[in-house]
């Protein structure tokens, strides 16, 4: 198959579709921006799976499909005439990617069929990175670095802080489909829970407030630890993480200012804020942001412990 068209086919599906990963993707060069769209292409598809409209057992189905995919071709199986492996294929020869990682993604986007709830920020920290520590340490095979060892937990990092900002970003439209990822012993500790009002969005609750700054702080911590991995990459590398993490963190602050507001809208930046972000991680001065406010103690409980 041609590989040219191959990679046509998984960046014209980047650029239709990840409307906020494709403003660092283009600021890579030609190989590794080709590269990272194939990566994102076959996450794509294992997404619009997870999110789509089958019934679980045919979703359970198709992911276990995509994995033995994934997993044929990371054992250097051929990959047949299906355009985003033939590109992915080519990807894995000229870069080191790891492409098992893949099966971390499908562990994650099982977890969300089966309707999986969170207990503790452990549980929810091991599936933010299945899904998103996944795709940092996918990229960080396209991006490279001399450090490998050092450079990977650091990607994974960055992932966790994107999901969570993900997560609070969508909580009303997840509560909705029935899917609540905040830990249940975050919400006892602010003596808080969602629950549906009558039109069945989650209801309004001071509370909520309360707990969502506790985890836009939790989630500014996770981008301090993950933005150690920015010197470890190239100019152009860099560039693209910082586009995409400055992306999400100028959506994390926005939460961080009026976090009552996802419960009554979807929080978004527009296609001009997130273009001045990608031109100013060229400079290197994307991810320059004041510090949100942390909440005070929960104010339901007297025996709820600190938030960590």
């Amino acid at each position: 198959m041609d590989v040219v068209a191959a990679y046509r086919h998984c960046e014209e599906i980047t650029w239709a579709q990840a409307r906020n990963f494709s403003y660092g993707i283009r600021l890579l060069p030609p190989d590794k921006r080709r590269a990272l769209a194939a990566v994102y292409a076959f996450a794509r598809r294992i997404d619009d799976i997870g999110d789509g409209t089958l019934p679980p057992a045919d979703k359970l189905t198709a992911l276990a499909g995509a994995r033995a995919s994934i997993t044929a071709l990371a054992g250097g199986g051929t990959p047949g005439s299906d355009q985003v492996l033939v590109a992915l294929a080519d990807a894995g020869r000229r870069f080191p990617i790891p492409l098992e990682a893949f099966g971390e993604l499908i562990d994650g986007c099982e977890a969300d069929v089966r309707g999986t709830s969170y207990q503790t920020f452990d549980d929810l920290r091991n599936y933010c990175r299945c899904v998103a520590g996944s795709i940092g340490r996918l990229s960080l095979g396209v991006f490279g670095t001399r450090d490998l060892a050092t450079a990977a937990p650091l990607a994974d990092a960055l992932g966790v802080a994107l999901q969570i900002t993900n997560i609070l970003r969508d909580i009303r439209e997840d509560f909705r489909e029935g899917r609540v990822y905040l830990p249940a012993e975050d919400f006892t500790r602010f003596g808080t829970a969602l629950r549906p009002n009558g039109s069945g969005w989650p209801a309004a609750d001071p509370k909520l407030a309360d707990l969502v700054l506790f985890e836009a702080q939790r989630a500014r911590d996770w981008y301090s630890r993950g933005l150690g991995l920015m010197p470890m990459l190239d100019r152009r590398s860099a560039a693209c993480t910082g586009a995409m993490a400055g992306i999400y963190f100028r959506l994390l602050e926005n939460i961080a200012a009026a976090p009552e507001l996802v419960l009554q809208r979807r929080v978004s930046l527009s296609s001009g804020q997130k273009a001045m972000v990608a031109v100013r991680s060229l400079a290197g001065t994307a991810l320059r942001p004041g510090r949100p406010g942390r909440p005070g103690p929960p104010r339901s409980t007297t025996t709820a412990g600190a938030p960590r």
